[in-house]
């Protein structure tokens, strides 16, 4: 692996270890009812008991532990140890079955090819420099008939500055960018300091996915706009961005 993913996976490690957003596991209230949490759009039809369910790029004890509890067969990849831990003390603590597996989303070798019934990918195609790679690997092990799940980074809210000036946020980032985008700095919460993040067009965030066989059944985006929130802030930002 290049130094991306190595920073990638040093950074996710070390939030991790602290704690931070996106990193910690599953609430006590959410397993009440954990498949209404992790499938907040319902589209994987109220029922995931017995299906086998990867959740892909998703360590940190919060995905698969809700997925378990609500009945699916999981396996859990992730590139960080640190997030990977936190699965594996979570569904210890609660009595349940994860595979855990540590790999790259893009390359998998590890799992059998129509080996799952569904993936559910949270944001994390922005880590990755090919996100065409990532699709053809979910074709690869969803079996015919699966479903994929799939959140990204909307790329218009990468190429803006983080922070507003004058009216709104300004367009800063080539939407042809090949390279990382410039490292993010600390305490913000549109991006992950200090990783590596790319920025994928459309054309390869919704045209790969048809080129892996994928058929498109819906596409929706959270509406986070606050309309009296301060400058700056993530409701802010929505009223200009959406970010997902």
């Amino acid at each position: 692996m290049d130094e991306n993913y190595e920073k990638n996976r040093r950074v996710w490690n070390e939030r991790a270890e602290r704690g931070e957003l996106y990193a910690t596991p599953a609430l006590a209230r959410e397993f009440e009812n954990p498949l209404a949490v992790v499938d907040q759009c319902g589209w994987l039809g109220g029922d995931v008991r017995g299906k086998r369910l990867l959740c892909l790029a998703a360590g940190g004890g919060r995905h698969s532990v809700l997925f378990a509890s609500a009945g699916a067969v999981v396996t859990v990849v992730d590139i960080s140890a640190r997030m990977l831990e936190l699965d594996r003390q979570a569904a210890r603590d609660r009595g349940l079955q994860v595979c855990i597996i540590e790999s790259s989303m893009d390359s998998m070798p590890q799992l059998a090819e129509a080996s799952f019934d569904i993936v559910v990918q949270p944001v994390s195609t922005c880590y990755v420099p090919d996100v065409r790679a990532v699709y053809q690997e979910v074709a690869r092990v969803l079996a015919a008939g699966g479903i994929y799940v799939s959140q990204h980074k909307q790329p218009a809210s990468l190429q803006a500055e983080l922070f507003p000036t004058g009216r709104g946020y300004l367009v800063a980032e080539l939407y042809d960018r090949k390279a990382p985008l410039p490292v993010a700095p600390a305490n913000q919460l549109h991006r992950e300091s200090g990783a590596s993040e790319f920025l994928h067009r459309w054309e390869d965030l919704i045209g790969g996915m048809c080129a892996a066989g994928f058929v498109i059944e819906d596409l929706q985006e959270p509406r986070y706009c606050q309309g009296d929130a301060e400058r700056g802030s993530p409701g802010h930002r929505a009223c200009f961005l959406p970010p997902f």
